[in-house]
């Protein structure tokens, strides 16, 4: 296994695919009228948000805590978008953010040991 220092770093890899579909879907016109896409860039924003300072403390131990602490909202955000993609645009644009979502949230679940690999 990954030392804690390691383990916060390379969740912060796939941290960043996951700051980048929040991006775009809280930009998305789509977002202003779809109270569960919404919800869902909110979501992911709470999951970086609640991560950052410890990243930029060096504090390994207190970004793992948090990670575990805030995994199943990542998780119930991803499984929502998942749900609610098709219904909120066919677009090619957000067909790659519901993939690239859930390869990071994924991963994620897997260094964090929630998952199987």
């Amino acid at each position: 296994m990954s030392d804690p220092s390691d383990l916060m770093h390379q969740l912060d890899v796939q941290l960043s695919h996951v700051w980048m579909v929040r991006t775009f879907l809280k930009h998305s016109d789509e977002a202003e009228e779809d109270d569960e896409l919404a919800l869902v860039h909110r979501r992911l924003y709470d999951f970086s948000l609640a991560l950052g300072s410890h990243l930029s403390a060096d504090d390994a131990e207190g970004y793992l805590r948090q990670a575990n602490k805030k995994w199943r909202r990542l998780r119930e955000a991803n499984e929502l978008f998942q749900e609610i993609q098709p219904e909120i645009s066919n677009h090619t644009n957000f067909k790659m953010a519901a993939a690239s979502l859930n390869k990071a949230v994924t991963e994620i679940g897997q260094l964090l040991g929630k998952l199987d690999n």
